[in-house]
C-alpha cells in the first residue's frame, strides 16, 4: 500500500543542490563506468522521488497529534531526495560519455511513468483540528490508512492497481471543505472517489460532486438531509442516519411510558432535520412536544427555558463540544437526577463530558460534570461488529482492528492506555469500511469495464458511463466488516442495528438493542435509575379539592343544631305561654315567625359548610339551589317578623289616636311577612329557571406536596356555586335585600324611644335590627372578597348567621322568660277576678277597665279645666279690686 499525504495545496517544489555543492574529484581516482548495480540502485530511488513528488499535489497541515509519524516520515523523504539528487548528478557526470546508461537511464524514467499508471487515485476531506463541530478525522484517518494498507495487499483484488489517498483537513467547515475539495479535483492527479466526514462538509461536497460525474462515500455524516436522492444523486455513506435513532427513541418513550418531551437541539442542519424527523414521529404515536429550543454556541437561555417548560425528558442534538456547553448548564440549573431523563447522541467518546473542559472555558468541574451526565441514555448505530470473533472481509475481527488502530493512536501521540481517545474512534471502523467499499467497487467496477476494453484509468469528470458503473458498483456492495454488515439502501443510507446504552458510576452500561426494519427491540433490564424509580415525563399534578376545615365543619354545625333546639325551644314556650302579658303584648304571632326562620337560618349555615368532600359533582347544583333558597326565605322570615313589628310601632306613633288604639289583627302581620316571601320566590324562582347556579372549580397555582417529593405537585381546587350571570342575579338580591335592610334601619331609629303598650318588645326588636343590619353590611362585601379561602369564608359567614339568630332570640325572648320565672301565679291572679279563670275574660275585664279608666281620665281632665278657668277669673277680679283700692286713697289725698 502507499499513501500520498497532501501537506500542501501549492504544487511541490523541485528540489535541487547549489553549484557550491559539488566535491571537487579527482580524474585519476574517478571511474571510468559505476557498478551497474548502483546505478540502477540510483534509478529505481528516481522512480520512487517522482512517485513521492507527484503524489504531493496539495500542502496542507494536518493536526500534531494523528501526523507526527507522518511528519517524521515527510522529513526522512526530504533527505533521502535530496541525498538521491546527489548521487544522480555523480552518475550523470560518470555516464556522460556512455549512450547505453542513458538509455538505461531513460528506460528506467518510462517504466517509473508506467508503474504510475497502475494507481487509482481518490481524495480524502477529513476534519482533524477545527474548534468546533466534529474532528472526527482524528481517528477515522488512521482508520482509513490500515485499510489502504490491507487493501493494497490483497492480489485479488483491483487487478494489481493500488489505492491512492490524498487527504486534506476540512476542520468540519463547509467553505474550508469546498475549498479542499476544488483542490482536489483541479489538482493532478485525477480523482475517481471523495472520502469526506462531518454532515456540514457532506452536504456541500456532495452537492457540489454531481457536477464532476464523482461519487462521494461519507464515513461520518448522520444528518436526515442527506438521505436526499434527488439533491445529493452520486453519496453513499457507511454511517447511519441521524434518523435511525428516532425510531429507537419513540421505542424507549413507550416503553417507559413517557408522553410527554422537550427537545433542546444546536442550530445546524443536520440536527434541524433530525428534529424534524423526530417530531413526525411524535406526531405519529402521541407523543407531545412540549417545547423545542436551539442555540448556536451558547445554550444558557435554552436550557433555562427547560426548566421554565417542566421539561423531564429532553431529547440533546448537538456535536460534542456544544454537548459539554450544554452539560454545565444542566448543572447549574439542576435539570438533572432522579427527576429529569436526558437523550444524548451515542457517538462521543465515553469520556467526553470530562476532557477539554478548560481549553473549551468550561465553567464546570469533572465531578460536577460527571454528576449531572449520570443516568442519562445514548442511542447510537451499531459501529463496531457485535461479533468480536466473526471474521470480517479483511481477515481480522473487530477485536484484532481495535488492537491495530489502537497500536497506531499511539503512535501518533494519543494515550489510549489512559482511555483518551481521539474525536471519532466510534466512527473509525465506519472509515475503515468505507475504504474496503471503495475497493470492493472499483474492482466490480473494473471487471465490468474490461468486458468493453476499457478501464478505470479512462474515467474523467465529463465521463457519466464510467460513473454510473461505480455508482451501480457502490449501491450494490454488501460485505462484512468491522463495522458489522455493510450495505446500502436506495437513498445511499447505511442499514444498521441500534444500540441503547445509559451511564452510571462513570460507565457506559448496554441497555439492548433495536432493529427498526424488524420493530424488535432487544432488552437486556440493566437499566438504573437515580432515586430507583423510572422518572416521569412531567410533574405529576394532583388536584386536591379544597373543602371546609372537618373540625371547623363540626363546631359551626353544633352551634347551628343548638341554635335550632333552642328556637324549637323558645317556640314551645311561646305556645305555652301565650296567655301572659308579656306574651300576648309582643305579638306572639311574629315571634314564632321570626323563631321559624331563625331555624331556616341554621339549616343554612349548615349547608354552607356541606362541599364536595360530602356532594358528588354531579349533585352539586342542588346543594347550591337549597343555600340560596334556605338563606333567602330564613333571613326574609326572620327578619320580616322584626321588621313587621317595628312597622307597627311607627304606625302607632303616627297615625291618628283612634285608629292608633285600634288592635292589629295577625292577618296582616302575616300578609307583611308573606309579601317579602312571594318576592323571594319570584326572584329565586326566575334565577333558577333562567339561569341556575351551577358548580364552578376555581384553579390555584400549583404547590408543593407535603412530603416534598419534586415530582408531585398540589393543583388546589375550590368549589363554588355560579351562575353564567352571576353577578346580575346577586345585585338583584342584594339590592332588595338592602332596601329592606335599610327601610327597617329607619323605622327601628324613628321608634327608638317609643312606647307602645301593645307591643312591649320593640325596644329589643330595634336593637336585633341594629345587629342585623350592621352584620349584613359587614358580612356580604367580606365575603365576595375571601370567597376563596374556603375555611375563612364559611367561618364568617356562619357566624354572622348565628350570632344575629341567638342575638335575635335572646334580646326578645330572655325578658320574657325571666318574667315568666319571676311572676308564675300571673294566671292565677288574673283568674280570680273574673271567677272563670279563663283568659278572654280576663281579657275583657281589662279592656273595660281601661275604658273606665279612660273616662274617668277624662272627667278628671274637664274638672281640672274647669278649676284653671275659675282660678283666672278669681285672678283676675282680686287684680280688679286692688285697682279701686288704689284709686280711693288717691282721691282722699287730693
Amino acid at each position: 500500500m502507499r499513501k500520498a499525504n497532501n501537506d500542501s495545496m501549492s504544487p511541490p517544489r523541485a528540489m535541487t543542490l547549489g553549484a557550491g555543492g559539488r566535491e571537487p574529484v579527482h580524474s585519476a581516482r574517478r571511474p571510468s563506468t559505476p557498478p551497474k548495480h548502483t546505478l540502477i540502485r540510483l534509478l529505481h530511488s528516481l522512480c520512487i522521488i517522482r512517485d513521492i513528488t507527484l503524489a504531493r499535489t496539495l500542502n496542507y497541515n494536518f493536526p500534531k497529534h494523528p501526523l507526527v509519524k507522518l511528519k517524521e516520515n515527510f522529513r526522512t523523504s526530504v533527505y533521502f531526495v535530496v541525498k538521491t539528487l546527489v548521487q544522480l548528478f555523480v552518475v550523470a557526470k560518470c555516464t556522460v560519455r556512455d549512450k547505453r546508461w542513458v538509455l538505461l537511464f531513460l528506460y528506467c524514467f518510462s517504466t517509473c511513468d508506467a508503474k504510475r499508471d497502475d494507481d487509482l487515485h481518490i481524495g480524502g476531506i477529513f476534519p482533524m483540528e477545527g474548534e468546533g463541530g466534529w474532528q472526527g478525522g482524528q481517528a477515522c484517518m488512521p482508520a482509513a490508512e490500515l485499510a489502504l494498507a490491507d487493501v493494497n495487499a490483497r492480489s485479488d483484488l483491483l487487478s494489481g492497481f493500488k489505492l491512492l489517498l490524498h487527504s486534506n483537513d476540512s476542520k468540519c467547515e463547509p467553505g474550508l471543505g469546498a475549498s479542499v475539495m476544488y483542490n482536489l479535483l483541479y489538482n493532478p492527479p485525477q480523482k475517481l472517489l471523495l472520502l469526506a466526514g462531518c454532515s456540514t462538509v457532506c452536504t456541500t461536497v456532495a452537492e457540489a460532486a454531481k457536477m464532476w460525474n464523482l461519487m462521494v462515500l461519507c464515513y461520518g455524516a448522520s444528518s436526515p438531509a442527506l438521505s436526499d436522492r434527488a439533491r445529493f444523486p452520486t453519496l453513499f455513506r457507511t454511517h447511519p442516519s441521524a434518523t435511525v435513532h428516532n425510531p429507537t427513541r419513540i421505542k424507549l418513550m413507550q416503553k417507559f411510558g413517557w408522553s410527554r418531551i422537550a427537545i433542546l437541539q444546536q442550530a445546524e442542519e443536520v440536527f434541524i432535520s433530525t428534529v424534524e424527523d423526530l417530531e413526525a414521529h411524535c406526531k405519529k404515536t402521541g407523543i407531545e412536544i412540549v417545547t423545542r429550543q436551539s442555540f448556536l454556541s451558547d445554550p444558557s437561555d435554552a436550557v433555562r427555558n427547560l426548566r421554565r417548560q417542566d421539561a423531564r425528558v429532553i431529547v440533546g442534538l448537538f456535536y460534542v463540544v456544544a454537548a459539554r456547553r450544554v452539560l454545565c448548564e444542566v448543572y447549574k440549573h439542576k435539570l438533572y437526577g432522579k427527576s429529569y431523563v436526558w437523550f444524548f447522541i451515542g457517538w462521543y467518546e465515553d469520556n467526553w463530558f470530562e476532557t477539554n473542559l478548560e481549553r473549551e472555558g468550561i465553567e464546570c468541574t469533572a465531578e460536577e460534570m460527571r454528576e449531572a451526565a449520570e443516568g442519562h441514555l445514548t442511542t447510537e448505530a451499531l459501529m463496531w461488529n457485535q461479533n468480536s470473533n466473526q471474521t470480517t472481509i479483511s481477515g481480522m475481527t473487530s477485536e484484532d482492528f481495535r488492537f491495530r488502530l489502537n497500536e497506531a493512536l499511539r503512535e501518533a501521540g494519543y494515550d489510549i492506555d489512559r482511555e483518551k481517545f481521539p474525536e471519532g474512534y466510534q466512527e473509525a471502523p465506519l472509515a475503515y469500511d468505507a475504504v474496503w467499499a471503495v475497493a470492493l467497487a472499483f474492482n466490480k467496477t473494473m471487471e465490468k469495464l474490461q468486458k468493453s476494453g476499457l478501464s478505470l484509468k479512462n474515467f474523467t469528470y465529463t465521463n457519466k458511463k464510467i460513473a454510473d458503473d461505480i455508482y451501480e458498483a457502490i449501491n450494490s456492495t454488501s460485505f462484512l466488516g468491522v463495522s458489522g454488515l455493510v450495505a446500502f439502501s436506495s437513498q445511499g443510507d447505511r442499514i444498521a442495528l441500534t444500540q441503547i446504552e445509559q451511564l452510571y458510576d462513570n460507565h457506559y452500561v448496554k441497555l439492548g438493542y433495536y432493529d427498526t426494519q424488524a420493530d424488535n427491540l432487544t432488552w437486556l433490564e440493566r437499566e438504573r435509575w437515580v432515586g430507583g424509580k423510572v422518572p416521569p415525563d412531567r410533574t405529576v399534578v394532583v388536584n386536591e379539592l379544597r373543602t371546609v376545615s372537618l373540625p371547623l365543619f363540626a363546631c359551626m354545625t353544633a352551634l347551628c343544631i343548638a341554635g335550632i333546639l333552642a328556637a324549637i325551644a323558645l317556640i314551645v314556650f311561646n305556645i305555652i305561654h301565650r296567655h301572659r302579658r308579656v306574651i300576648q303584648w309582643s305579638h306572639p304571632a311574629c315571634n314564632t315567625v321570626m323563631l321559624c326562620g331563625c331555624c331556616v337560618c341554621f339549616g343554612s349555615a349548615i349547608a354552607l359548610g356541606v362541599d364536595g368532600r360530602w356532594v358528588q359533582p354531579n349533585h352539586f347544583s342542588g346543594l347550591c339551589a337549597a343555600r340560596a333558597w334556605l338563606l333567602a326565605m330564613g333571613f326574609s322570615m326572620a327578619y320580616g317578623a322584626m321588621f313587621t313589628k317595628v312597622w307597627r310601632v311607627h304606625r302607632h306613633t303616627t297615625k291618628p289616636k283612634p285608629e292608633s288604639k285600634k288592635r292589629m289583627h295577625g292577618w296582616k302581620l302575616y300578609t307583611m311577612v308573606g309579601g317579602l316571601l312571594i318576592v323571594d320566590v319570584a326572584i329565586l324562582a326566575a334565577w333558577q329557571i333562567r339561569d341556575p347556579l351551577q358548580r364552578r372549580v376555581e384553579i390555584f397555582p400549583l404547590e408543593a406536596p407535603y412530603h416534598n417529593d419534586d415530582d408531585v405537585h398540589i393543583r388546589p381546587e375550590l368549589e363554588h356555586c355560579e351562575s353564567e350571570h352571576n353577578a346580575v342575579w346577586l345585585g338583584v338580591m342584594y339590592g332588595y335585600k338592602g332596601l329592606v335592610l335599610v327601610f327597617g334601619l329607619f323605622l327601628a331609629y324613628e321608634t327608638r324611644s317609643v312606647k307602645v303598650r301593645s307591643i312591649n318588645d320593640s325596644r329589643y326588636v330595634g336593637m336585633s335590627i341594629y345587629n342585623v343590619v350592621v352584620l349584613c353590611l359587614i358580612t356580604a362585601p367580606v365575603t365576595l372578597v375571601i370567597a376563596s379561602q374556603q375555611d375563612a369564608a364559611f367561618a364568617f359567614v356562619s357566624l354572622a348567621i348565628v350570632f344575629c339568630c341567638f342575638l335575635s332570640m335572646a334580646l326578645i325572648f330572655i325578658p320574657k322568660v325571666i318574667e315568666v320565672i319571676r311572676h308564675p301565679t300571673e294566671r292565677a291572679e288574673s283568674s280570680r277576678g273574673s271567677g272563670s279563670g279563663s283568659a278572654p275574660a280576663d281579657e275583657e275585664r281589662y279592656r273595660e277597665l281601661v275604658k273606665e279608666n279612660e273616662e274617668l281620665q277624662k272627667l278628671i281632665a274637664q274638672k281640672e279645666e274647669r278649676i284653671r278657668v275659675l282660678k283666672q277669673k278669681l285672678a283676675e277680679r282680686e287684680a280688679a279690686v286692688a285697682d279701686g283700692v288704689t284709686q280711693d286713697v288717691q282721691d282722699e289725698h287730693i
